[in-house]
């Protein structure tokens, strides 16, 4: 079992998180233009190209991807089906966005930019679905 401070610092960290997470995905451009909230500009300032906004995205992917592979050697039913949520959550926007902007792409990129990034849903949703292994108890004597 966790420590009580172990548990606090993991739900008031994933509550930080979670605003964080949700701030661009109801509003980017506000998110853009206003984060942190109590000062503006942090994310604008960086210009059109966003080294920031890079980096945070390939960090965020390796974080599923350590999320992905922690719970494949774990191995529990629990583990999986969190990291099948956490996966769902970043892939369906992902996804969402891409379905609505890829008018400007030659065909076949568009074809490739959609099945893709669909994985992103397919997959999680695939994990969530595969019942758990069913564990016998132990023989009584």
């Amino acid at each position: 079992m966790q420590r009580t401070i172990t548990r606090v610092l993991l739900v008031v960290f994933g509550l930080v998180e979670a605003v964080v997470g949700m701030w661009p995905l109801v509003s980017p451009t506000g998110f853009y233009q206003d984060f942190p909230g109590f000062r503006t500009g942090w994310v604008a300032m960086d210009g059109p190209f966003n080294e920031h906004l890079l980096r945070d995205f390939g960090g965020l992917n390796l974080t599923l991807a350590a999320l992905l592979a922690g719970a494949a050697v774990i191995g529990t039913t629990a583990v999986a089906r969190l990291a099948g949520v956490a996966g769902l959550l970043f892939g369906l926007p992902h996804f969402l966005y891409h379905l609505g902007h890829v008018a400007h792409f030659e065909r076949i990129d568009q074809v490739l930019i959609i099945a893709t990034t669909a994985l992103g849903v397919v997959v999680p949703l695939v994990v969530l679905a595969i019942p758990g292994r069913r564990v016998s108890p132990p023989a009584t004597p």
